[in-house]
């Protein structure tokens, strides 16, 4: 007999799932490069430096170059000159700490009268006086500060041991090693930033080759461009930086030497080299000079202008020179500078703080051109987030025409009427008709979308369009009653975007009306008013809808006879070619693309006094 096997009624298994996502991939990858960073600030910090250092040398060197002085020449020349340049700064701010350390017991005086006119002030007010009592009495009833008063002066406690202090000496060796090791770390960061900026300087196209090989060999093209975008906007931003600096130090310097603050070129310097550190430069920049009012005046009258100096320079420079010099130079948005001062901060130190705003901006500008990357645009960039078809489309979902007036009067400024409901407008209903394609509009939400627009015509009714005068001439019974019938194709959204046409023809003088979908079924079309009617116009969104559309024409036709028909197809601008047959089909005597067109094939006809117009596909291709 054989032996039958032995199967399992175990379930049967099911593979794990996989873990490694590209999101848990991407976080990661992120971990890795950020510990990266904070372990090798040593050798990363030098190098950062170097290569800001070697950007803002870069118009030096070019300028030997141009004088042939040759490729190593020059930036041995230039290395040279921003050493002394350094050197320079220092040795004079060193003499004027000395200059102002001498000074300093001459000021004892006026700031022992101010400490003793504060305290005096604060120990003679009831106010305070009571406020103090009332903390001190509660730090009692808490701690029970006075039960231990009185349980130390009882007897038998054991006394305490008196501790002696006794100062130890040091050898020299040790006392050296104490002061000069601060300065120990500074001195190699130097160096090592030197020798990096050398290096990249002399073989800066050899590093420019190697990186695109790295980086981008697949895709030179883009490579290049988001080096040469980030190498201009780098060097845009630090000469201009340096320039405002050093205007804003220029007027500190001769503002504190008229109030009368001593030392006033060094506080001018401080000034302008603090501002480069974000956020925190300029307060600490005006707290040296600011506390040396308080020594030499025995008033408080400079003191005040120190502090108006400097609160009325650095807003004016921060929020009125700066924005427009720098326009989208930086590309980096308000919140983006702010955490990336946090972050980078919070890994290199005030290193990073000195070099967050480069170091975000040359990031921002590689994710331009790096799909992996594009969120990192999208989050510090300083583009919008959303076009304004998009932002529009929003605002309609939230039923806020007064909120898409105000970004509409933004596009305004630059475009006329007409072109803000062909590229923004219609673009933003057609984004809606991509919903509705999809299932995820409901009727009642495609309604509301067209009470939308009809607010946000009501706001924009005092806008006029750039060619409205045209208009000027048209027949009288163009002018007197509504010789224009406009048609939604099919629903809600269409009707939307026949109201944008209406309104277009009102700024030109015509009158126009719109009727829906359903006053034009088969069922209804018997009762559609058509008094004045002298041409119809037939409005779609969706392309794919010409079996509709020709229907939609005989039923107006008949209902209309000797009436011309158009139609107006939104969506097929810019991609008309494979629609050809089907535009042909819908038997329409004008078929247009775009809002400008058809209220110019409108005007023709109108000024023609009732002649029709010719049979025209061919508008749509226009």
């Amino acid at each position: 007999m054989t032996e039958q096997p032995i199967t399992s009624a175990a379930t049967p298994r099911v593979p794990k799932p996989d873990v490694l996502t590209p999101k848990f991939q991407a976080a990661v990858i992120a971990g890795v490069i950020v510990a990266a960073l904070y372990f090798g600030r040593p050798v990363l910090m030098p190098l950062a430096l170097s290569v800001l250092m070697s950007f803002a040398m870069a118009p030096l060197v070019g300028l030997f170059k141009r004088l042939r002085l040759g490729n190593g020449p020059a930036v041995m020349i230039s290395l040279v000159l921003a050493v002394m340049v350094v050197g320079s700064l220092g040795v004079f701010m060193g003499s004027q700490l000395a200059k102002l350390a001498a000074d300093l017991p001459h000021y004892q005086t006026n700031l022992g009268q101010k400490i003793h006119s504060v305290m005096g002030g604060a120990t003679h007010n009831d106010t305070i006086t009571r406020l103090n009592q009332t903390v001190e009495n509660l730090a009692d009833q808490i701690t029970g500060g006075k039960q231990e008063e009185a349980n130390a002066a009882a007897p038998g406690q054991i006394k305490p041991i008196p501790v002696v202090i006794q100062r130890t000496s040091q050898a020299p060796w040790a006392v050296a090693g104490a002061v000069l090791g601060p300065l120990l770390e500074p001195l190699e960061m130097a160096a090592l930033v030197l020798i990096f900026a050398s290096f990249i300087l002399l073989q800066k196209d050899d590093l420019r080759d190697r990186f695109i090989r790295l980086a981008g060999s697949r895709d030179m093209q883009r490579t290049t461009v988001a080096l040469d975008e980030a190498a201009s906007r780098l060097s845009r931003y630090l000469f201009l930086q340096t320039l405002i600096n050093t205007c804003f130090g220029i007027a500190i310097g001769i503002g504190l030497w008229l109030i009368g603050i001593p030392n006033s070129g060094l506080w001018a310097l401080m000034a302008a080299l603090l501002r480069f550190v974000p956020f925190l430069g300029v307060p600490l920049a005006f707290l040296f000079p600011f506390t040396l009012a308080l020594a030499v005046d025995p008033g408080w009258t400079k003191m005040v202008w120190v502090l108006v100096l400097y609160g009325g320079i650095e807003p004016v420079i921060g929020q009125g020179i700066e924005p427009v010099l720098y326009g989208r130079s930086m590309g980096l948005s308000a919140v983006a500078v702010v955490v990336a001062t946090v972050f980078w901060t919070w890994l290199w130190g005030p290193v990073g703080l000195l070099l967050s705003t480069p170091l975000t901006m040359c990031f921002v500008v590689f994710s331009r051109h790096v799909e992996s990357l594009k969120f990192l645009d999208v989050m510090l960039g300083n583009q919008p987030a959303l076009r304004f078809e998009e932002s529009l489309y929003l605002r309609m979902l939230a039923e806020d025409p007064d909120e898409a007036a105000n970004e509409a009067e933004s596009f305004l400024q630059a475009n006329s009427l007409s072109g803000y409901y062909d590229e923004v407008a219609a673009r933003a209903l057609m984004l809606a008709q991509n919903d509705v394609n999809r299932g995820v509009l409901d009727p009642l939400r495609q309604a509301r979308i067209r009470d939308a627009i009809k607010g946000l015509i009501v706001n924009l009714t005092e806008r006029r369009d750039e060619m409205a005068d045209a208009g000027s001439d048209l027949p009288d019974s163009w002018r007197e009653s509504e010789p224009v019938l406009c048609v939604a194709g099919r629903g809600p959204l269409d009707e939307a975007a026949a109201l944008l046409l209406v309104d277009m023809l009102s700024k030109y003088g015509i009158g126009a009306r719109v009727v829906s979908s359903d006053d034009t079924s088969p069922t209804s079309i018997r009762e559609l008013d058509c008094t004045g009617v002298q041409m119809t116009c037939v409005s779609y969104l969706e392309p794919g809808t010409f079996k509709n559309a020709r229907y939609q024409v005989r039923r107006l036709r008949k209902r209309m006879p000797g009436v011309p028909v158009m139609a107006l197809f939104w969506g097929l601008a810019g991609d008309n070619s494979r629609f050809l047959d089907g535009i042909e089909a819908t038997e329409c005597d004008i078929v247009t693309t775009g809002l400008k067109e058809t209220v110019q094939h409108i005007l023709t006809f109108a000024k023609r006094a009732g002649a029709p117009p010719q049979y025209d596909y061919l508008a749509a291709s226009e």
